[in-house]
C-alpha cells in the first residue's frame, strides 16, 4: 500500500499515461527529476509503440526480466548465481565449453585455476599435465623450476632416478662437479658403493676367501717392493755424496726425512708383528711433514 501511495505521489492525475500499466508508472517513478519523468513516459523507446516493464527497468538501469543485450544477460546470470550451489553448477557447465573459455581474460583464467586447484588432490592431478607441455615449462621462471624440481625430488627414490638421468648429460655433469659439495658427495658415494659391493661379495661369494688370500699376497708383495725400492734408491744415491758434501740446510732436510723414514719403518714393523695399522697423532704429523 505504501508503495502504491508513493507511486501515485510521483504521478499527478494529469501526468499519468493512459494505456501504460501501473507497473511501468511505478518503475519510472524512480526518476528523480519531475520534468524528465513526465517527458519520459510520453516517449516510448525507439522502435517500440509503448512502454513495457522491461523497457522501463532498462531506462532506469534495473535488472530486466527478459535480458536481451550481453550486459543484461551477464547481470541476470550474476543475480541468479548469488547462490553458491547454483554458481558452482553454472561455472562447471561454462568451463566445459572451449569457445567460452577462449574468451576469458588471461588474468581471470589464472585466478580460476588458482581457485580450482586449492585442493591438493586436484592440484596434484593437474600439475603433471602442465609439466608434460614443453611450451608451458619453457615459460616458467628458472627459480620456480628449481623449486619444482626440489619438491618433486624429496622422495629419495625419485631423486636417485632424476640425478642419474641428469648426470648422464655431459654439460650438466660438468657444471654439477664444479660445486665442491656435490663433487665430494659423488666421490663419497662411489667409495661407499664400492665398500658395500665388497662387503656383499665377501659375505655371499664362494670364492671370497681365495680372493682375500690373493689380496694379502698382493699387499705383501707391495710392501716388500716398497722396501726394496727404498733400499735400492738409497744404495744408488748415498755413495754419490762422497764427492758432493751437503750443506747445513740440506743436512737438516735430510735428517727430517730420515726421521720420517725411521718412524715409517717402526710403523711397518708394528703392523707386521701385531696387525695394528692405526696411526697415532704424532706419527701422522711426522708422516705429513708437519
Amino acid at each position: 500500500m505504501d508503495k502504491a501511495r508513493w507511486t501515485a505521489s510521483k504521478w499527478p492525475k494529469d501526468r499519468r499515461r493512459a494505456g501504460v500499466s501501473f507497473t511501468v508508472h511505478q518503475i519510472l517513478a524512480s526518476i528523480a527529476d519531475d520534468e524528465e519523468r513526465f517527458t519520459t513516459i510520453l516517449s516510448p523507446p525507439e522502435g517500440k509503440s509503448r512502454w513495457t516493464p522491461d523497457e522501463a527497468n532498462r531506462r532506469v538501469g534495473r535488472q530486466v526480466v527478459k535480458p536481451v543485450t550481453p550486459q543484461e544477460k551477464v547481470s541476470a546470470i550474476h543475480t541468479l548465481a548469488k547462490d553458491e550451489e547454483v554458481a558452482a553448477t553454472v561455472t562447471g557447465d561454462l568451463l566445459r565449453r572451449p569457445a567460452v573459455v577462449a574468451q576469458v581474460k588471461d588474468e581471470d583464467k589464472v585466478r580460476a585455476v588458482e581457485e580450482l586447484t586449492r585442493e591438493d588432490q586436484v592440484a596434484a592431478a593437474v600439475a603433471p599435465d602442465f609439466l608434460r607441455r614443453p611450451a608451458v615449462v619453457a615459460r616458467v621462471a628458472k627459480a620456480d623450476k628449481v623449486k619444482v624440481v626440489e619438491e618433486l625430488t624429496r622422495d629419495e627414490h625419485v631423486a636417485a632416478e632424476v640425478t642419474a638421468g641428469l648426470l648422464r648429460r655431459p654439460d650438466v655433469a660438468f657444471k654439477a662437479m664444479s660445486d665442491d659439495t656435490a663433487r665430494h658427495q659423488v666421490n663419497h658415494a662411489q667409495v661407499e658403493r664400492g665398500r658395500q659391493a665388497r662387503e656383499h661379495f665377501e659375505d655371499t661369494s664362494a670364492v671370497a676367501p681365495a680372493i682375500r688370500n690373493i689380496d694379502r699376497s698382493v699387499q705383501f708383495l707391495d710392501l716388500v717392493t716398497a722396501c726394496h725400492a727404498f733400499v735400492a734408491a738409497a744404495g744408488r744415491v748415498v755413495p754419490g755424496m762422497r764427492e758432493t758434501p751437503l750443506g747445513d740446510d740440506e743436512r737438516v732436510i735430510v735428517h727430517e726425512n730420515v726421521a720420517r723414514v725411521r718412524a715409517t719403518l717402526d710403523w711397518i714393523e708394528t703392523a707386521v708383528d701385531t696387525g695394528k695399522v692405526d696411526v697415532d697423532g704424532e706419527l701422522a704429523k711426522l708422516l705429513q711433514g708437519e
